[in-house]
């Protein structure tokens, strides 16, 4: 109760502080709330229920008194198997049975299977609807438990998990997430808004305005609206999504709309094809000197292999697995590895660069770590150090923490070929560090370098296996890797039990300052404050002592000494202060997994790459962690600033790290792969035609043939059937999710994809209505008709089909 009253008090108080801002007007806190009093009073009324071993009260649950063998499914979930074992529950079990499912579409599925079986559970909303019911054996639509509850005498509750051992549907679903295609990354829709440039393979570019329904001869139908040049409108059936894709490459607000009915738009995506053609083989003479460069094929022993892996105290994730898959078997090719690993902060980056380095050490080659800052090389001592204890493998560091007689000293033996891992900042490009025989260099945050480094990093490249690591790619990079000029491997999978950071973009407020630091160091955590001004980083720490004056603050910046620094982090992570107020010197900073709420300070001014690698300084545990973005009055920002600023508060989902590096190349352009000749064809067709372009190109001129640039618009066969073929918006109330289940709809190749992206929707929303059962048999249709040349099939008023379109072949 006191700590209730407490609460309370905190609560109103904050209310008083800052609540009666008109412009962010909030609700009184018995709005919102309620009061201690009240709560325990009404409390009162009720009995409390102790659970208790079965020594004890009578009054109990128990858990586990029968665990049933878990249960098959197949992949679709229509053909139950093992069901004999649920028969086998029923019987023996002399009180009622309810299964618990997740979603009305699995229970009409699991209805349907258990039906075929002779099995007919009544359908119920409720437990206490189920205990009424006087039925048997019931099926209800919630997620319970997970673990089945019973008495004695009394009902059982199994849940789904139990009947189906595993979520089949939700590992299908994973499965499709954890492919992290740059294509569909790019080109998803599911972002869309009204006002976004999009490009129509046939028509070019125009701006989404919309999905709308249209009643075509006395039938629904829903149709994306795109406005071009003169206010031309273009109405695109939901069946004809495959030709549309997101403008990317260039500023939204510049993008050049075409106009229907010239032939602008076919000279432009001509031209474009010829550049894309040109730089086809350029990419292809880079490829042959890549591929023509021999590099060391390492021998991997697969049981010191198997037995350095087994000291991974973690569990891999399997876009981690598969990135060290990539890896070694580049490694053990003769070949010299070029490879981009793009994965947010904590979602193992570093144990890839760790079994690169193992292999490449194992061979007796050396390995040299490249990071940014000293504290980064610091930890990343630390962690390759314990990493490697059990192993005769030699880790050393050089940063500005070290003497420069250590620095003698390491340099020495390096040559001798006495270390075997080096990690450090830029020093370890002057040419005051030979390696005796470099095989690997492993760079993480390329993009944190300057001019000179990249310099001596590209004379590296030809030389040595390349390893590089970063969150958000630059957009030249990411372009580079698009274009096949890197190998890219994208680890969007992330651990177990993290949480995604709540992010929160807000215009400066002392009191939303205050709040933030009290509610995370009164539950025990640790604040950064970033203050990126050197100068009067001293004033802002002072000031937030008189804000906060009951906890201890510290201060970080780049302008320290070594041991001052170093004091300061260490006791930040051994928690001696609750905040630290630092410059960007933490962006690549330690790791503190109880700092879970980080503030920055004129966020307007940072990177959409940077204020991701920021954030992602806290939420390293499996606490909820929270980032506010400060900024001036939203009328003084830039458009960027607000473009950046969007992208960062929308892509607070754990794996952004490359959906926001897709974002920085809309904001600021592509970069260029081979020259700045391409760039304006980005800008004209938009950057996912274009790859799209260049790849067609590349595979023409690899199989000898001349690259086609009367691109052909591959509609699919057209389907009238004067019916209506939709998903309802009361059946998928969200617009973008349903547009972009139209796409993947379109874009379906075979009947398996249609059959499993159907049983997807019935898990997820239910059983289809009668116009999504018609919108999935004309998709099955065209695809019959495609393969048979019929390129249209109509119906005549009454439904009859009355007329086919063949192809003239």
């Amino acid at each position: 109760f006191a700590s209730s009253k407490r609460f309370w008090a905190e609560v109103n108080n904050r209310y008083e502080e800052y609540g009666v801002d008109p412009r962010r007007p909030l609700v009184p806190p018995p709005r919102g709330f309620i009061a201690p009093e009240e709560l325990y009073a009404r409390l009162g009324a009720y009995c409390a229920i102790e659970f208790r071993d079965n020594t004890e009260a009578s009054l109990h649950y128990q858990l586990g008194d029968y665990r049933p063998e878990p249960f098959s499914a197949s992949e679709n979930y229509r053909n139950v198997s093992g069901v004999g074992k649920l028969s086998v529950l029923l019987e023996s079990h002399d009180s009622p049975v309810l299964l618990s499912v997740e979603s009305a579409g699995r229970r009409e599925i699991i209805l349907e299977s258990l039906s075929k079986e002779g099995l007919k559970p009544t359908a119920v909303s409720s437990w206490s609807e189920f205990n009424q019911s006087g039925t048997t054996f019931g099926i209800t639509v919630t997620d319970i438990t997970r673990e089945l509850f019973t008495t004695p005498d009394g009902p059982a509750l199994i849940s789904e998990d139990q009947l189906f051992g595993q979520r089949v549907a939700q590992k299908r679903r994973r499965k499709r997430e954890e492919e992290t295609d740059t294509q569909v990354i790019i080109r998803d829709l599911t972002e869309l808004r009204p006002g976004v440039p999009v490009v129509h393979l046939e028509h070019g570019v125009g701006r989404y305005t919309g999905l709308e329904m249209l009643t075509i001869d006395g039938h629904d139908a829903e149709f994306l609206l795109l406005e071009y040049a003169n206010d031309d409108k273009l109405y695109v059936p939901v069946g004809s999504l495959h030709l549309i894709s997101r403008y990317s490459g260039g500023d939204e607000d510049t993008a050049p709309l075409h106009r229907l009915g010239t032939e602008h738009w076919a000279k432009a995506r001509k031209k474009a094809s010829e550049r894309a053609s040109d730089v086809a083989a350029q990419l292809l003479e880079v490829y042959a000197k890549r591929e023509a460069r021999v590099g060391y094929a390492h021998e991997l022993d697969n049981a010191a292999w198997e037995a350095f892996c087994t000291g991974f105290s973690f569990e891999e994730t399997p876009d981690q697995a598969a990135a060290i898959e990539s890896v070694k078997a580049d490694m053990c090719a003769e070949k010299v590895m070029d490879r981009l690993v793009c994965g947010d902060v904590g979602f193992g980056k570093t144990e890839v660069a760790m079994r690169a380095a193992f292999i490449a050490a194992h061979n007796h080659k050396q390995v040299a770590v490249l990071v940014p800052t000293t504290l980064l090389a610091q930890q990343h001592f630390n962690n390759f150090n314990d990493r490697f204890a059990g192993w005769p493998i030699t880790v050393e560091v050089v940063s500005r923490f070290k003497t420069a007689k250590d620095i003698r000293d390491v340099s020495r033996r390096l040559q001798a070929g006495e270390i075997d891992i080096l990690v450090g900042t830029h020093k370890l490009l002057q040419t005051d560090f030979g390696f005796s025989d470099l095989g690997l260099l492993i760079i993480d945050e390329e993009h944190r370098f300057g001019v000179k480094q990249k310099e001596a990093i590209k004379a590296l490249r030809a030389e040595v296996d390349i390893l590089t690591m970063t969150a958000t790619p630059i957009p030249r990079t990411l372009n580079m890797a698009l274009g096949g000029l890197r190998d890219l491997s994208v680890i969007a999978t992330p651990p177990a039990k993290r949480l995604s950071i709540k992010t929160f973009v807000r215009e400066q407020n002392i009191g939303l300052v205050k709040e933030a630091i009290l509610r995370e160091t009164l539950r025990g955590g640790q604040v950064y404050y970033l203050h990126n001004e050197v100068k009067t980083i001293e004033e802002t720490a002072r000031k937030l002592r008189e804000l906060v004056p009951d906890i201890s603050f510290g201060v970080a910046h780049g302008q320290l000494r070594e041991q001052e620094l170093e004091k300061v982090m260490s006791d930040f992570y051994h928690q001696r202060h609750n905040v630290l107020v630092c410059s960007t010197i933490i962006e690549t900073g330690i790791d503190v997994p109880n700092a879970n709420t980080i503030i920055i300070d004129r966020a307007d001014k940072f990177g959409l790459a940077q204020l991701h690698q920021l954030r992602g300084r806290v939420g390293r545990s499996h606490h909820q962690a929270y980032a506010y973005l400060l900024t001036p009055p939203r009328t003084g920002l830039s458009s960027d600033a607000e473009k950046r600023l969007e992208a960062i508060e929308s892509a607070g989902a754990l794996g952004a790290g490359f959906k926001l590096a897709s974002h920085d190349l809309e904001i600021r352009g592509a970069g260029e792969l081979l020259g700045d000749g391409q760039s304006g064809q980005i800008a004209t067709v938009g950057y996912s035609l274009y790859m799209d372009m260049l790849d067609k190109a590349v595979k023409a001129i690899k199989n000898g043939k001349e690259p086609d640039f009367n691109i052909e618009v591959n509609d699919k066969t057209d389907i009238e059937l004067r019916i209506p073929a939709l998903l309802p918006d009361t059946y998928i109330g969200d617009v973008n999710l349903r547009l972009s289940i139209y796409k993947r709809l379109a874009s379906c190749g075979d009947q398996h994809e249609i059959d499993e992206l159907q049983v997807e929707l019935i898990d997820r929303f239910g059983l289809l209505p009668e116009a999504a059962k018609h919108l999935f048999i004309v998709t099955q249709l065209k695809l019959l008709a495609q393969t048979i040349g019929i390129k249209k099939i109509e119906a005549n008023a009454k439904g009859g089909l009355v007329e086919f379109y063949q192809d003239a072949n």
